[in-house]
């Protein structure tokens, strides 16, 4: 990625600080700003260095449907 361009995921990785920040830091109340930051970074993992630490196989709204339904069995 050229310096000239600007991170495609970054404005992602602010909406899931900012989603932190406003929901004491639990996850579950942020899975839909997650996963979007998980499909961008499947579109620019390879480009966004905001996408680092994502897990390109963990679908976030998945673990939320688990966790209110009682299913909390991982594989």
């Amino acid at each position: 990625m050229s310096k000239a361009r600007k991170d495609p995921c970054k404005p992602y990785a602010c909406r899931i600080q900012a989603c932190l920040s406003e929901n004491n830091y639990q996850e579950d109340r942020c899975v839909e700003v997650l996963e979007q930051m998980r499909v961008c970074c499947l579109k620019w993992h390879k480009e966004s260095l905001c996408c680092s630490g994502i897990d390109l196989q963990k679908s976030y709204i998945k673990i939320a449907t688990n966790v209110k339904t009682g299913n909390s069995s991982t594989k």
